[in-house]
């Protein structure tokens, strides 16, 4: 006991500190603010989800590799031109070739010289570069300059053009996230501010709560340059994940601060005598320790995010840590003193409550949480089971589905010339034999159209003299030489992952660890691999931190396993719906919702709990029965719940409604579908675990 004595005065003398420096404090927050938001605009942001990928997978090293000894990237777009004759075609490559931008336009012509009539070639190949009327051009864009150029070609191709492959799908997340996300972040504001409004007891505090957010979120927006650049999940959803999850952070201290004055009044000191410092001081000191607590476990969550291999995770993981850490700094230190300062206007405008009162549920659950709770023990296998079995996109080959221009683009140039790819393989230079052992095993495989090489060249009875050096020097260096393999395979998929396998094992044979493999599908199936290594560590990582946590703060082993389990199920109910809607998962947006809605769900558990002790333990604690002590939790506890909750929920469901990026899209339906679920366990199932748990410790009445 004397060291929690020491403890809280420690505490309070702090946050008497704090109070006392508020003339400096919030004027110093705000400056920071406008900085931090002007910062935000310095801060780059990535769409291209394979620049995730670990240095250390095979297709990056590859990639590496590659620069080193060729000018050349890999090929990231095909343009699908309607063109009447050779010449036209010839003709328009040539100007998207002239854009800024645009590396590199092969063609039939480019693999075998331009010096070959048509006709010379195998009609099969030939179909895979012109037919009935359109040709498909192979581009490379550069990375910096994707929107101008994928513009541009666009401007040159006119109506019939169709547009694919990741510079493409990259170039039109970028303009169209950046559009949607402004709209989003308006929306999300708005109901931020009506939710608030009917939590709040004044029409000044939603407008002050919500103003201490907003510093929060510009904080962490503008603190985001010391990454460089953050990626396209990170500004899509980051900023509005942070207000919706701290949101009863102020919420709470507001709610204390009133509390607390109210008591003055009640010890005689009669509303003018109130002594709102003393009451503001008692508010932090009461509160912290709940605060804290909660913004812990949200923390832990999130940054367990950090520990994946797949670069998006910590890139989110550390700007969601970040930002909760940054909204409970701006709580403890920001939020008193301007509350303190707006205290006689929040006096003028009180209204009456305009929350009903939840008794009326609260008696709803007594009736049914013992069945409720027996009912959910038998579904956890089953919700554990189903979530593991859906089908999984991993890279970004389906961000843009039907009904969006990528979407309809890509199924016109698939009707016509089928699904392609283009891998890169490279090899070392001083083995003939070897080589043309390879390519006659590659051109054998199934999906593999044609292999471009130089042996596969001079088998085209091409003499070394005749052949242009342009081609020449984008096939050999001075250390290795490249492959073209075009590929009839989507970017991902089982037969995609098969023919990667297959690539690697046929090229294992004759080069034993000295080839690299690139390309859209292969770095795809680097992309499955590695995000699928990070599931069962993310989740332990986060489960196991999580209990530790809850384990300190509620000083026992069983409870933090209930609540644990509770939001545990929710996710895995969440992600059971899929399987039976027959929806493929993105398996980013799984990763990620999966550690978000345990940490910032489980606060609605801790909370709950913690109220229900309370009430077991007050005086009259004893001689309450469980229906009794269920229905007063519930009353006192569903508003600070709600205030989060059903932000959150609304917030995710913004993001899946407004966003067209496939990704994005799905991670706010997981959001807001899972937060939904969460808050309905734990006002549905926690009453009935607990009473269970209390009743066999005897704690509590029938």
């Amino acid at each position: 006991m004397p060291f929690m004595h020491y403890n809280m005065t420690e505490m309070r003398r702090f946050f008497r500190g704090v109070i006392n420096n508020r003339k400096w404090i919030v004027p110093l927050f705000i400056a920071a603010a406008l900085v931090c938001g002007y910062c935000r605009g310095l801060v780059a942001v990535n769409y291209d989800m394979n620049d995730y990928l670990p240095e250390h997978a095979p297709s990056s090293v590859a990639l590496d590799v590659m620069s080193e000894n060729f000018d050349g990237a890999i090929p990231n777009a095909r343009v699908m031109v309607k063109a009447d004759s050779v010449k036209e075609v010839r003709d328009i490559k040539k100007q998207i070739a002239d854009v800024d931008g645009v590396i590199e336009v092969t063609w039939l012509d480019d693999s075998y010289g331009s010096f070959l009539p048509l006709h010379m070639y195998p009609k099969t190949l030939v179909k895979s570069y012109y037919t009935d009327g359109h040709a498909l051009l192979t581009v490379t864009i550069d990375k910096n300059k994707r929107i101008p150029a994928v513009n541009t070609i666009r401007e040159i191709c006119g109506d019939d053009c169709a547009m694919t492959g990741s510079a493409v799908s990259t170039a039109v997340a970028t303009e169209s996230t950046i559009k949607e996300v402004k709209i989003i972040t308006i929306l999300a504001v708005l109901f931020g501010l009506l939710v608030l409004v009917f939590t709040t007891a004044s029409w000044v505090e939603p407008l002050m709560i919500l103003f201490g957010l907003i510093v929060a979120v510009l904080l962490n927006a503008g603190t985001h340059i010391i990454f460089g650049e953050i990626s396209f999940v990170t500004n899509a959803a980051g900023n509005i994940l942070q207000m919706a999850v701290s949101l009863d952070y102020s919420v709470f201290l507001i709610h204390r601060y009133e509390k607390c004055r109210r008591a003055q009044v009640g010890a005689g000191a009669g509303r003018t005598g109130v002594d709102t410092v003393k009451a503001m001081e008692d508010a932090l000191v009461e509160s912290a320790s709940s605060i804290l607590s909660s913004g812990l476990t949200t923390v832990i969550g999130f940054a367990a995010l950090i520990t994946m291999q797949f670069l998006i995770g910590p890139d989110l993981g550390l700007a969601l840590a970040k930002g909760i850490l940054i909204s409970l700094i701006t709580v403890f230190l920001f939020v008193p003193g301007l509350a303190l300062m707006l205290t006689p206007l929040i006096d003028c405008t009180m209204h009456r409550p305009l929350l009903p009162s939840f008794t009326g549920l609260g008696r709803i659950v007594a009736k049914a949480m013992v069945p409720l709770a027996l009912v959910f023990c038998i579904i956890i296998g089953p919700a554990f089971y189903f979530s593991t079995q859906n089908d999984y996109f991993y890279g970004a080959s389906h961000i843009f589905g039907p009904g969006t221009q990528y979407g309809d683009d890509t199924q016109k140039i698939r009707d016509t010339f089928g699904v392609q790819d283009t891998y890169v393989l490279l090899i070392p230079k001083d083995d003939a034999k070897a080589e043309r052992a390879l390519v006659r095993e590659l051109k054998d495989m199934d999906n593999v159209i044609s292999v471009t090489g130089m042996t596969s060249l001079r088998g085209f009875s091409i003499p070394s003299e005749m052949m242009p050096s342009s081609v020449a020097s984008q096939l050999e260096s001075q250390d290795c030489r490249r492959m073209l393999l075009s590929v009839s395979v989507d970017y991902e998929g089982t037969p995609t992952w098969k023919l990667v396998r297959g690539v690697r094992a046929a090229t294992e044979k004759y080069y034993p660890g000295e080839y690299f493999l690139a390309g859209e599908g292969v770095s795809t199936y680097d992309l499955k691999t590695t995000v699928s290594a990070d599931m069962i560590k993310v989740n332990l990582i986060a489960i196991c931190a999580v209990l530790l946590i809850l384990m300190l703060l509620l000083r026992g082993f069983v409870l933090p396993v209930i609540l644990v389990t509770v939001i545990e199920t929710a996710i895995w109910i969440n992600f059971a719906l899929p399987f039976f809607a027959g929806k493929a998962v993105f398996y980013t947006a799984y990763l990620i919702v999966s550690s978000i809605q345990l940490g910032a769900t489980v606060d609605y558990a801790i909370l709950f709990t913690m109220q229900f002790r309370k009430i077991i333990g007050a005086d009259d604690g004893s001689a309450l029965t469980m229906r009794e002590v269920t229905i007063r939790t519930i009353a006192e506890t569903a508003p600070s719940i709600f205030t989060s909750g059903v932000t959150m929920t609304v917030v995710g469901f913004l993001l899946y409604f407004i966003s067209s990026h496939g990704v994005i899209s799905q991670l706010g339906y997981f959001l807001g579908a899972g937060t939904l679920l969460s808050m309905t366990l734990v006002f549905f199932v926690l009453p009935g675990l607990l009473g269970l748990y209390y009743r066999r410790r005897k704690e509590l009445k029938r």
